[in-house]
């Protein structure tokens, strides 16, 4: 089929959140109040901190508030992978955190245990499928990596299987793949927009006030505590602070350098027929990604739809965040010429909405943790592409933090140590779409790394793509 007729009258907005069942927009701080803690964002590392907060202390004032909707953003929209992973595999486990590695893939394996406890625990219906995650090789270079990495895995305690490219391509039949690896346990597969308003709906149940539309501008010392300003003129005062803002410009200006808002984009298909669903196989239903430094992620949505995304990371100079920049065209049109690259058995299949955002990325490649104003405010940051699960981990960590108290997980060194920062323009944005070219030169040349890219892994900066 031809790309063009393919995405012609494909919605221009995430499947996900194109849904009859969203909830209504709750209203927005009306008054000035007071609490014990409140957490600003409503994205996935915003409801889990309100919601384990109330878990622990029931009798604690939480108070959430949104500048737009629950979900709305990168929660709303993403590919719906939760893995157990903390810091964006194990390759760059090894390279950052290897002392403490077996201790994290334990600790990300609990916590992905955690989150599919609390969706049954309170009810949640987000098409939770815990059928794992294939990572597949389309060239003889990501076999042979596959390979290596099957065979150190197990060091550190993540639980894998080769398979090669007949192995593979009984689980799901593409032309394209070379090799696999199955990793049944470690990822689950969810409708993020549902699980985002599942949490919403645990939290107003546990008694959290939550309030949309209410932008907040600033905070300062107050006090013991702290006060925040918002758009519409109110105060709130509050002991403690959670910031869940991610990739949007912090609150507090020591943070922004630590990260860039990268565009990344999807399509999702019509839903798949009983023969076009037989001619792929894919009965055990594992999210997938390929193995380039350019990759693809893909799944199954619940009525059999195939969500296609990835590829191109788009930087705009300036840490440039705008609605329009959502829509791509020649990112939708690259994207569906791989889909039917992947499943020419699917040539017939035309696309129903595409759409695209932002991600927060830093130069380790996972989120990063921290406090200001002597401990009373906490954040977590950084979580690129991996953050609905590792969002439940980063609120145990803001929690813990806040409690001024020693736990195993303020003990790590994931937690205590930052990434190096962001230069500033125009040396950023030289250096990204330096190494984003250099990545996807690397992708056609068996994976050899440039001296660009060398260099960058001797100093431990980067661009995950």
């Amino acid at each position: 089929m031809e790309v063009s007729h393919a995405l012609a009258g494909a919605a221009p907005v995430p499947f996900w959140l194109d849904d009859p069942g969203r909830p209504q927009a709750l209203p927005a701080l009306a008054e000035n109040l007071t609490c014990d803690l409140v957490v600003v964002g409503g994205g996935y590392s915003g409801l889990w901190t309100a919601l384990i907060a109330k878990e622990r202390d029931p009798g604690r004032e939480v108070v959430l508030v949104e500048a737009n909707r629950i979900g709305w953003a990168a929660s709303g929209r993403n590919g719906g992978f939760a893995e157990a992973s903390l810091t964006h595999g194990l390759p760059n486990g090894i390279d950052r955190f290897e002392p403490e590695l077996r201790t994290l893939v334990k600790l990300g394996e609990a916590n992905l245990d955690a989150m599919q406890a609390s969706v049954q625990h309170h009810g949640i219906d987000c098409d939770w499928e815990r059928t794992g995650q294939l990572s597949v090789a389309t060239a003889e270079w990501q076999a042979n990596d596959l390979a290596e990495y099957a065979d150190v895995a197990g060091q550190y305690g993540e639980h894998v299987e080769f398979l090669d490219r007949d192995a593979v391509r009984a689980q799901v039949d593409s032309p394209t793949y070379q090799a696999g690896l199955w990793d049944r346990e470690g990822c689950a597969m969810v409708h993020p927009a549902k699980l985002a308003w599942g949490l919403r709906d645990a939290c107003l149940a546990l008694g959290v006030r939550i309030y949309e539309g209410t932008r907040v501008t600033g905070l300062e010392k107050s006090g013991n505590g702290m006060a925040l300003r918002t758009l519409n003129g109110r105060q709130i005062s509050a002991e403690r602070v959670a910031l869940g803002t991610n990739v949007f410009p912090s609150l507090l200006k020591r943070v922004r350098p630590y990260i860039v808002p990268v565009y990344d984009y999807a399509l999702m298909t019509e839903p798949l027929t009983e023969a076009q669903m037989e001619s792929i196989g894919w009965r055990n239903r594992q999210g997938i990604g390929d193995s380039a430094n350019h990759f693809h992620y893909y799944r199954l949505s619940a009525d059999n739809r195939i969500l296609w995304g990835g590829y191109d990371a788009v930087y705009h100079y300036g840490n440039r965040i705008a609605p329009e920049l959502d829509q791509r065209p020649k990112t939708f049109e690259k994207l569906a010429r791989h889909f039917y690259e992947a499943f020419p058995q699917l040539a017939d299949v035309r696309f129903t909405h595409k759409w695209g955002g932002v991600i927060d990325t830093c130069t380790r490649f996972c989120a990063f943790f921290d406090t200001a104003y002597d401990g009373r405010v906490a954040y977590a940051a950084g979580f690129t592409g991996l953050g609905v699960g590792a969002t439940r981990f980063g609120a145990q960590v803001m929690l813990d933090l806040l409690s001024r108290e020693q736990t195993e997980l303020t003990e790590l060194d994931l937690v205590k140590s930052k990434p190096l920062p962001f230069p500033p323009e125009p040396f950023k944005s030289v250096g990204i779409n330096a190494t984003a070219w250099s990545l996807g030169r690397a992708d056609h040349n068996e994976g050899k790394r440039n001296l660009w890219l060398r260099t960058l892994d001797r100093f431990g900066l980067g661009f995950d793509s």
